[in-house]
């Protein structure tokens, strides 16, 4: 992949994964509005964990199944422009098939003692709270199976280059809440909710379907668990799975120490990474989906100078805009959470309790960046055990961040833990990576870095300079005069940040005018 097919590539995931967040955010908007920061919306978040944890971390793009796919069969499959051989399907169905044994078990356990499970990470919630989120648990069960299996389906898509409808797939999840919750009026129980959640997960397996057969792969019970393919894929899969779910515990440390909270404060924390996701998910995502194919191509061919650039111009260009969107949430926190949520059940207590969880989990996006893109060097060098020994020590530092934190900071503790993780983590894997015997040059980020955070500084300085005229002249907080108001500060706050770093000289913004201007003309 050349790097203009790799921008075009780049830009269409950005955008669909844009689409697909709107919907993620209007479905969010339509749960808040229906049940806002509740007893209910605890006890649907609290069960929705554990799904979760199957269809987005481990099933979804990025994750162990999705990246293990991608990893070996981009080596099995030297010509995408043909259909696939016998031995490669053989292989991928021995992998869909001891897949979905496995899960299914895990969906009936869950199914089965979703009482004891719920007791565990909610503690010190009430009897209420532990029953309701059991029987949401019960329901969203068989999501744990889907979970499993869509990552790989997701892997094969991306690995002929099929990247649009992986890309779109988590709309569809969304979209069936939405419906579901216009249709139906919201009840005091949340099962419209629990339910809706688990056609919408059904609904976005069954959308990969049409491009995995287009491939040319065909699916049918194989038993072959002894090839040499499938124990390729078990040596990247079961470490990445294990950090995968190492780092969900600290997920669930989170949620035991939030039970001793007030209420609707795991709903809190649960939309507060939600709006964080948006410009986070959608930046990994775009640049993250095609970039690490190209990593598992270089380690293969042992091209570690393409492997380096690559690697560089990824990691430039997502802290080129995070740097922006990083300040930009910082200061406006509180209004963008009003846009975002203040209707109907959602108050304004709802609104401050976001607002403190957004504010210190923002705080993490730079590192996030960093972590999850030297991850995929790793992980094209099939290793995965090194960021599953990393996750393990994170989850010590995790409980003792949160005992520290959690007593004077409430909400905003539980995440300032969560960034001083995610920055031990960034940085100890960036330092791990070394053993690889691959020089990254960590120094040639530190010129561009300290011009994007200038520029990032002087940008905030406009943007607050300007909001306070606002302030003083139409005081008015209104939703509509709010969202005018944002819309306006954030174009002249970005721009004026692009147009400070072309007057720092930083390369990235000098090859988007470059490539702005060619497709102009």
């Amino acid at each position: 992949m050349t790097k203009n097919s790799l921008l075009k590539v780049s830009i269409m995931i950005a955008l669909v994964t844009i689409l697909s967040k709107f919907a993620g955010f209007f479905r969010d908007v339509m749960i808040a509005k229906s049940y806002g920061a509740t007893l209910v919306s605890d006890a649907y978040f609290y069960a929705s964990q554990f799904p979760a944890l199957a269809i987005i971390l481990l099933g979804g793009l990025g994750g162990p199944f999705h990246t293990a796919t991608v990893a070996v069969f981009s080596k099995l499959i030297p010509n995408i422009n043909s259909k696939p051989s016998e031995k490669v399907i053989k292989i991928f169905n021995s992998f869909v098939t001891l897949t979905g044994l496995f899960f299914a078990i895990l969906s009936l356990i869950f199914w089965l003692f979703a009482p004891q499970i719920i007791d565990i990470i909610a503690a010190n919630g009430s009897i209420e709270l532990k029953t309701l989120a059991a029987n949401h648990l019960k329901i969203m069960s068989p999501i744990i199976f889907i979970g499993g299996i869509i990552g790989i389906f997701y892997g094969i898509s991306n690995v002929y280059k099929e990247f649009f409808f992986t890309s779109l797939s988590p709309a569809i999840l969304s979209i069936v809440v939405i419906i579901s919750l216009l249709i139906i009026p919201p009840d005091n129980s949340g099962y419209v909710l629990v339910w809706a959640t688990l056609g919408g997960s059904l609904g976005q397996f069954i959308f990969q379907l049409p491009v995995f057969f287009k491939a040319g792969f065909k699916y049918f019970p194989v038993f072959d668990f002894n090839s040499e393919g499938l124990k390729k894929i078990g040596e990247i899969l079961f470490p990445a799975i294990l950090g995968t779910t190492i780092g969900q515990i600290n997920i669930y440390i989170d949620m035991f120490f939030t039970s001793s909270l007030q209420e609707g404060a795991w709903t809190a924390i649960a939309y507060a990474n939600r709006v964080f996701q948006f410009p986070a998910g959608i930046l990994i995502t775009a640049m993250l989906v095609p970039l690490f194919p190209m990593f598992s191509k270089f380690v293969g061919e042992k091209d570690f100078y393409s492997l380096r650039k690559y690697f560089h111009e990824g990691l430039n260009s997502l802290f080129f805009l995070a740097f922006f969107l990083t300040i930009f949430i910082l200061t406006f926190t509180q209004d963008i959470v009003t846009i975002l949520f203040q209707r109907g059940n959602f108050d304004i207590n709802a609104t401050l309790m976001v607002s403190e969880a957004l504010f210190f989990i923002t705080l993490s996006l730079i590192p996030y960046m960093a972590r999850d893109t030297i991850t995929r060097i790793f992980y094209a060098f099939d290793d995965s055990k090194t960021p599953f020994v990393v996750a393990i020590c994170s989850v010590l530092i995790k409980i003792l961040m949160n005992i520290i934190f959690v007593k004077t900071l409430g909400i905003g503790g539980i995440m300032l833990s969560t960034t001083l993780v995610t920055l031990f983590n960034a940085i100890l894997l960036g330092m791990l990576i070394r053993n690889k015997k691959i020089y990254l040059n960590y120094t040639g980020f530190l010129k561009p870095i300290g011009k994007m955070l200038l520029a990032a500084l002087i940008s905030l300085g406009i943007c607050i300079g300007l909001n306070q005229i606002f302030i003083v002249v139409h005081p008015e907080t209104s939703w509509l005069f709010l969202f005018f108001k944002l819309s306006i500060l954030f174009v002249i706050g970005g721009l004026s940040y692009f147009a400070l770093t072309l007057l720092f000289k930083l390369s990235i913004a000098k090859q988007l005018v470059i490539k702005l201007l060619t497709k102009l003309k």
